[in-house]
């Protein structure tokens, strides 16, 4: 990768797109360091200190940590991620917008990406409002002599604001910058803790040297620590080999004469990637596994030992075995469920048949699409096994060290891991076109 970007360093035209992505990203982070107004941050970093096992932690780690300050881009990409999922999800439900996708050519993708937009200011009022909820009720809010009303209205705007700010900037990234500008942002949000949590992690470390202990005082064993790095550096290998993994199905197209010319006669492939639904599945079982730790922290009796709803989140803890389990089996039903969305083998098939090839040993028509839903089915149930696996090792080496902020790693690594290849392919793919425009001139 750093060969890569020395390489696109060397064309003034790519040199620019990197300059512009970096002022992009330095714009990001500058707007997720200043707080909204009318919100004692202190108190609500104090109270969202154990957030780890709950939605909040997953999108405290999304936004690079501007969540638990409440910054002007706490919502950060989350709002636009959810409003793609939605979008994507009715294109497949309701037959119109299916129709402008597939049919509407450049227009009707400028039109599903102008109804992203409108859905994900829609997604940020709501989630900024229900953030103010959580704020006004535990009593976070530093008025100042200011009407309620009106310090409520100017936080949730600020949150929804910012939002779209991201979402544009994101936006200007792919278009000027070095492209998935979206994925770039989160990037450089989950990048940016990092110093954080190898401050954390050494003082960890001297605590434990020195004997010093603490309700709040993290101990880490230095054996604690080797073992993270190692784990961490196994999961990048695991994630970079996966990730360029596929398994690709033969494909012979038969002989055809039209007029005095042959065609056809080629040899291709079908590539299905292992890990066809990115880490889709993880975001949306870990949201769902979540659910329980988020519902209990606007429930004071849940903070109570001996009560029903301190017994219950107690089961479902972030190191519990159940929540394990139930995590474990939502990611691979969520693969499932991403994998057929992202993949249709009847409609290959039909392709396929109308185009003249044919998977050898198998007939056109519904024995190749059968056929490729029971290679699908494998590789699907590999790709989840693969993700499950990523999800809960932090959170089983988390239970082994006593600390449950660990959970939310595995997600970011791959989020981190799988950004990078992409912007590494990226470039290649900018520096073999600008190669060719110049053989051609």
């Amino acid at each position: 990768m750093i060969q890569t970007i020395k390489n696109a360093w060397k064309i003034p035209e790519l040199r620019n797109k990197i300059l512009f992505t970096i002022f992009a990203l330095l714009i990001f982070r500058l707007g997720s360091a200043v707080p909204v107004p009318f919100v004692d941050t202190d108190l609500l970093g104090g109270y969202l200190d154990n957030m780890s096992g709950t939605i909040f932690g997953l999108m405290n780690a999304m936004s690079g940590g501007a969540f638990a300050t409440a910054t002007v881009f706490a919502l950060g990409v989350q709002p636009y991620i959810n409003s793609s999922i939605i979008v994507q999800l009715l294109t497949v439900a309701i037959p119109a917008l299916e129709r402008l996708q597939k049919e509407g050519g450049e227009e009707g993708r400028k039109k599903i990406a102008a109804i992203t937009r409108y859905v994900t200011v829609a997604i940020a009022l709501l989630q900024g409002f229900g953030y103010y909820t959580l704020i006004r009720v535990n009593e976070l809010l530093a008025l100042n002599g200011m009407n309620g009303i009106w310090a409520g209205i100017v936080i949730v705007l600020s949150f929804t604001a910012g939002s779209a700010f991201v979402m544009w900037l994101g936006e200007q990234i792919t278009e000027f910058g070095i492209g998935n500008g979206i994925s770039i942002i989160l990037f450089a949000g989950i990048l940016s803790r990092v110093p954080g949590a190898v401050r954390t992690m050494y003082r960890g470390i001297r605590n434990n040297m020195d004997g010093v202990t603490g309700e709040n005082v993290f101990n880490l064993p230095w054996w604690g620590a080797i073992l993270i790095v190692i784990g961490v550096l196994a999961i990048v290998v695991l994630i970079v080999f996966i990730q360029n993994s596929e398994r690709r199905i033969p494909v012979q197209y038969a002989k055809r004469v039209v007029g005095r010319k042959m065609y056809g006669g080629q040899s291709s492939h079908i590539p299905l990637k292992v890990n066809m639904s990115g880490v889709m599945p993880i975001i949306f079982a870990q949201a769902i596994a979540s659910l329980p730790a988020t519902i209990g922290m606007f429930v004071p009796a849940a903070q109570q030992e001996g009560t029903g709803w301190y017994t219950f989140l107690q089961i479902f803890n972030t190191t519990s075995v159940i929540y394990i389990v139930v995590y474990f089996l939502l990611i691979i039903g969520f693969s499932y469920f991403y994998s057929t969305m992202q993949f249709n083998p009847v409609e290959v098939a039909n392709n396929l048949k109308k185009n003249g090839g044919f998977i050898p040993g198998f007939r056109p028509g519904k024995p190749t699409a059968d056929f490729i839903h029971k290679v699908l089915n494998r590789i699907t149930m590999f790709g989840a096994l693969y993700l499950a696996i990523i999800a809960i090792a932090p959170i089983v080496t988390g239970a082994i060290l006593d600390q449950g902020n660990l959970a939310i790693g595995g997600t970011s690594i791959i989020i981190v891991v799988s950004v990078a290849l992409e912007t590494t392919k990226a470039l290649e793919a900018q520096m073999l076109m600008r190669h060719y425009k110049g053989f051609l001139e």
